[in-house]
């Protein structure tokens, strides 16, 4: 500052210049603050509910600093004053939507910046970090990075992270800042610091690393201090299997978990078993043969296998059932790879990820108990049979594994295996890939043949046609019957369609024209629901948290959809609950669904300090439509008498059924929603959609949801019956004739063109 030069900084120590960076979470950086509110009005007082917050705020994790994980609303806030134009970046991990995660600027009037129009940040996947960056302007910029908890029932959220808060603009630094313990410069000019390698360590400031006395000590990447070294266990060492030799033999090999870390001179401490124990070799997986060789080898094109005995070829009308089975591990496959990394970035490449152990294949040993262990499975691609090429609806593909976990806390199998402790382990005994571009086969499936210009080979089937078992041809699927998505050969893969429904014309599936008879007491009455074909909305609530915060329960529904076109659509972080608003905007947030019935849950404006309403956990109930009837039973889907209070008219009601294919934790079978149309001729128009006053939530197991959409509508048409002719007064030589409606039937029925 003396001479108002710049200077390089000395060893041990780094700048940004004009920036200043936040990489260090031991405490909380000097200028940083936490303010925790709980804004939500709507039940008890307000001293109680800001009582209970004084206990929340984003915590430090030396690498990262968390956001709280219950529902009051916590503002980590930094003000900075910029020279010039400049910038804030930052990575962050935010995997739940049960959170809502908000970066925007103020300036030095609480006012919000124009920058900060897009102020919600983005969802990342598990274990993935994500980065985020915004202009600032010149002045006095203050930075809220703020989330807010919504908890429905007991599940814990997971927090938000964020590390590396780096701000471009200040005013040039009169100080260079101390290279963090872990890291070090060993040139003077640094504009940022070096991680120290494994097995040495640096205190703040450091020039350099020290290395640790490795008999006795070990340290990972970037580490303050060394670590004395345990004795060895069991957990320490892994075995694996050496490829078959030509007498159809396998050696046990065993090996340390690298990098050892482990001492075998302590007491108590295990040693590592002797290696080169000969066993017999498995037989190889499904839709490979051995040849007398010690690999196994894929079978050719158009032959399978079992995998014990030789390739065979197809029998004429039938092709290989492409795909993969992986029930033996004794190597790990060719389009296998496994890996590992850390969630807190300390490196754990070295580590193994997933080990093979004969009949199935484990989550190895990480380095520390926030490793992600990857097991990488690559498909080129899906391609389903070729007589079914041409199906719509039909699934191109379809992955299946066993596995089990044996964890001593809450630990999750996603396609990517996150551990809570370093000893929990998965083992997966099987994984199965249908309909692989470059699988293999071990077995053949019939298919249809084309005609007699064209040889016995295999042809793809139209549209809506099944394989006819007697001839092998492709025939259409009958009038009102859709294919099934899961087989084509035989009649009866055509399955009919439900009471009141027909089938698409390519019979991919059935659909609800809106129009619906049925014959009661010798009389047809006829429906006609065609005005109340557009989506109803119903929002129902409120509800409350346990903590109490104001939520409702928001659905859409489409009655009878657009010849199967499913209508209904609910997205997450809508800012207005308008169908536009959500078609317009569908394309920016992840969670976008669209159905005959969805739901969203919708946080209220008045409700957690927000300007607008909210919604998240959006969720498909019906995307499969069943049919209509006057039957209160259709596929073991039941609506009780006493769901809804019986109807003010004798007309039955018409009951819409639907299923949704998504199988949940409380829902094997998947979710299912049935609307109840009711005639109602004091509800003109749209009407009025009501859920059980028993279930506000529009369901009482959370997997059948009942609606009641009461309309005039909903009223069968008028028919001849439903009048009679009176003969008036004869005047002037002509008799007067009037139509008048029977008063009885007037209220149930809907006159048209009568």
């Amino acid at each position: 500052m003396k001479n108002q030069v710049c200077s390089k900084c000395t060893e041990g120590t780094y700048s940004l210049g004009s920036g200043i960076k936040f990489d260090e979470w031991d405490e909380m950086p000097a200028g940083f603050s936490n303010v925790a509110t709980f804004m939500d009005t709507a039940v008890g007082s307000v001293e109680n509910k800001a009582d209970s917050c004084n206990n929340s705020s984003w915590t430090p994790r030396g690498n990262y600093i968390e956001s709280n994980r219950d529902d009051c609303t916590v503002s980590l806030i930094y003000a900075v004053h910029l020279k010039k134009s400049g910038s804030v970046f930052f990575e962050y991990q935010y995997v739940d939507n049960n959170i809502f995660f908000e970066f925007f600027i103020q300036n030095d009037q609480c006012k919000e910046m124009e920058s900060t129009a897009e102020k919600w940040v983005k969802l990342t996947d598990n274990g993935e970090w994500g980065s985020h960056s915004v202009t600032l302007k010149s002045g006095s910029n203050i930075l809220y990075w703020r989330t807010t908890g919504i908890l429905m029932g007991s599940k814990v959220v997971k927090p938000v992270l964020v590390k590396n808060i780096t701000i471009e603009g200040v005013a040039y630094t009169s100080e260079c800042f101390p290279c963090k313990p872990g890291t070090y410069s060993d040139k003077p000019g640094s504009s940022g610091c070096q991680e120290c390698p494994r097995n040495t360590y640096s205190e703040k400031g450091a020039k350099e690393c020290t290395k640790c006395k490795e008999e006795i000590y070990y340290s990972e990447e970037g580490s303050s201090a060394c670590i004395e070294r345990p004795p060895c266990t069991n957990k320490d060492f892994f075995q694996i299997h050496t490829p078959c030799d030509k007498e159809g033999k396998t050696q046990i090999m065993y090996k340390w978990i690298e990098p050892k870390i482990c001492r075998e001179d302590l007491p108590d401490a295990l040693t590592l078993p002797p290696s080169g124990e000969r066993k017999e070799c498995p037989p190889c997986n499904p839709g490979f043969y051995s040849n007398a060789s010690s690999s196994c080898t894929p079978c050719p094109q158009g032959m399978f296998s079992d995998g014990t005995q030789e390739c065979k070829a197809c029998p004429a009308g039938t092709e290989p059932a492409l795909g993969f089975e992986y029930k033996w591990w004794n190597i790990l496959p060719s389009n296998m790879k496994t890996s590992c990394f850390n969630v807190g970035n300390s490196k754990c490449d070295g580590m193994n990820g997933w080990e093979v152990a004969g009949d199935h294949i484990q989550s190895g040993a990480g380095g520390s108990d926030n490793d992600y262990l990857i097991l990488n499975l690559h498909i080129p691609g899906f391609k389903p049979p070729t007589s079914v090429t041409g199906a719509t609806g039909s699934e191109l593909g379809r992955i299946t594994f066993v596995f089990e976990t044996i964890c001593s806390a809450d630990c999750v199998l996603y396609f990517m295996a996150s551990r809570q402790f370093i000893n929990d382990v998965a083992k997966i005994y099987s994984i199965t890939v249908t309909n692989a571009v470059d699988g293999v086969a071990s077995s053949c499936r019939a298919c249809a043949l084309g005609s007699e210009q064209s040889g016995s080979s295999c042809v793809p089937c139209p549209v809506g046609h099944y394989i006819e078992k007697e001839s092998s041809q492709c025939k259409e699927c009958p009038d009102n019957t859709f294919l099934s998505i899961h087989q084509v050969y035989g009649r009866e893969a055509c399955i009919p369609c439900g009471p009141g429904s027909k089938s698409t014309k390519d019979h991919s599936a059935c659909f609800s024209d809106c129009l619906v008879s049925y014959i009661k007491d010798n009389q047809t009455l006829s429906y006609d629901f065609s005005n109340l074909s557009q989506v109803g909305s119903l929002m129902s609530g409120p509800s409350f948290t346990s903590r109490g915060t104001k939520f409702f329960h928001f659905f859409n529904i489409s009655l009878c959809g657009n010849e199967g076109k499913k209508m209904a659509i609910c997205t997450d972080n809508i800012t207005d609950v308008t169908l536009k608003d959500m078609v317009a905007e569908s394309e920016d947030f992840s969670n976008f669904v669209g159905a005959f019935v969805c739901q969203s849950t919708i946080i209220p404006s008045d409700s957690k300090g927000f300007r607008t309403a909210l919604a998240l956990q959006s969720n498909s109930l019906a995307d499969r439509f069943l049919g209509a009837t006057i039957e209160t039973t259709l596929e073991n889907i039941s609506v009780k008498t006493d769901t809804f209070p019986p109807s003010p008219s004798k007309v039955p009601d018409v009951h819409f059924f639907y299923k949704s294919s998504t199988a949940t934790t409380s829902c094997e079978d998947g979710r299912a929603a049935v609307v109840t149309m009711r005639c109602n001729p004091n509800k003109p128009d749209q009407g009025e959609l009501s859920v059980p006053s028993s279930c506000p939530a529009g369901t009482c197991d959370g997997c059948i949801f009942y609606f009641v959409w009461e309309s005039a509508e909903a009223c069968p048409l008028c028919t001849e019956q439903d009048y009679h002719e009176i003969e008036g007064a004869c005047k002037k030589g002509f008799q007067e004739k009037e139509d008048h409606f029977e008063s009885v039937q007037l209220k149930s029925s809907r006159s048209q063109n009568i």
